[in-house]
């Protein structure tokens, strides 16, 4: 008999748990102790720290070592304080008050995009509270659909699921979901993408912080093939637990692109620079624990390989 329906049981009873310990605390205690972990998990036990550094070295290469240090325990209290907040925001903002937590930026273009009757992508980046920003779309009665990785324990993924969908907000599996996601788009629906994670060798290899960086190819196609705008988004904590500003960085219509960006790669670098360009603005607040740069693009593999191919041959 496997154990392993038991173990995930555990597992979620702890997490549980812990939700309610989080949610006991008031959220400017979760701060001092976000912060004193941030401290333990950075300089201390320094979990992933060769990636976080090496990641920064890349992005910023006329960081100081110290600057480095103090944007990596940054990220850490803003990762563990992402997780006070999310487990506080459904028993704190509500459609009544949502203003003293959240505000708007560029709304103008925000409520344009969700008013046409269109289909529409909103690509952001691990940065910010991108949870939140789902949540409170669904607050303001726009439901999106969004793609995310099935978690292995089945207990946790529908806990999960729960807090996604409680206002609106719909996840997609990461595999197999194409058609749905199709279907989706057809029928004039919001989908919501992450699009700074690793796409592997036959992604679209794109500049990102100066290096070519892999990115899923299907961004750009689901917002060409369908019309759809494709507006790059953000939720950026301003300074306070639970107080973000939500808005749209920029927009490229298919229906009305210049010439120079009317194409898969061209789109994909066009929204890859704008997250960039939003990760400047607070680099403490994006997950550099990811191993973002993986490899080289195949063509200049390939440009390697030919001079040893011809020095072999030659005389």
């Amino acid at each position: 008999m496997s154990l392993r329906p038991l173990a995930d049981w555990l597992v979620y009873l702890l997490v549980r748990l812990f939700v309610c310990l989080v949610q006991s605390l008031s959220l400017e205690r979760c701060e001092r102790v976000s912060a004193a972990l941030a401290w333990f998990f950075a300089d201390l036990v320094k979990i992933r720290g060769r990636v976080v550094d090496d990641n920064l070295r890349q992005a910023f290469p006329d960081m100081s070592s110290i600057e480095r240090r103090a944007v990596t325990r940054g990220m850490w209290k803003h990762l563990l304080l992402m997780i006070a907040e999310i487990a506080h925001a459904p028993r704190r903002i509500h459609d009544t008050n949502w203003r003293r937590f959240i505000r708007l930026k560029n709304m103008g273009p925000m409520m344009r995009l969700l008013w046409e009757d269109r289909a529409r992508v909103l690509v952001s980046a691990h940065y910010g509270n991108f949870e939140l920003a789902g949540y409170t779309l669904g607050l303001f009665g726009y439901p999106t659909f969004s793609v995310a990785r099935t978690l292995d324990n089945p207990y946790l993924d529908r806990f999960i699921g729960r807090f996604r969908g409680a206002k609106g907000q719909h996840i997609l599996p990461k595999q197999g979901s194409a058609d749905e996601i199709a279907a989706l788009l057809a029928a004039r629906q919001t989908l919501s993408v992450l699009a700074d994670q690793h796409a592997g060798p036959k992604g679209c290899w794109v500049d990102f912080f100066g290096r070519p960086a892999s990115t899923h190819k299907a961004i750009a196609l689901f917002a060409l093939s369908n019309g759809a705008p494709l507006a790059v988004s953000f939720a950026r904590r301003l300074g306070r637990p639970l107080h973000y500003e939500m808005g749209i960085e920029a927009v490229a219509d298919p229906h009305s692109l210049p010439a120079d960006l009317n194409g898969v790669p061209e789109l994909t670098q066009w929204f890859t620079r704008e997250l960039e360009g939003i990760i400047r603005t607070a680099p403490d607040q994006y997950w550099w624990l990811h191993r973002r740069w993986k490899g080289e693009p195949p063509a200049k593999t390939r440009r390697k390989e030919k001079p040893a191919a011809t020095a072999v041959g030659s005389p």
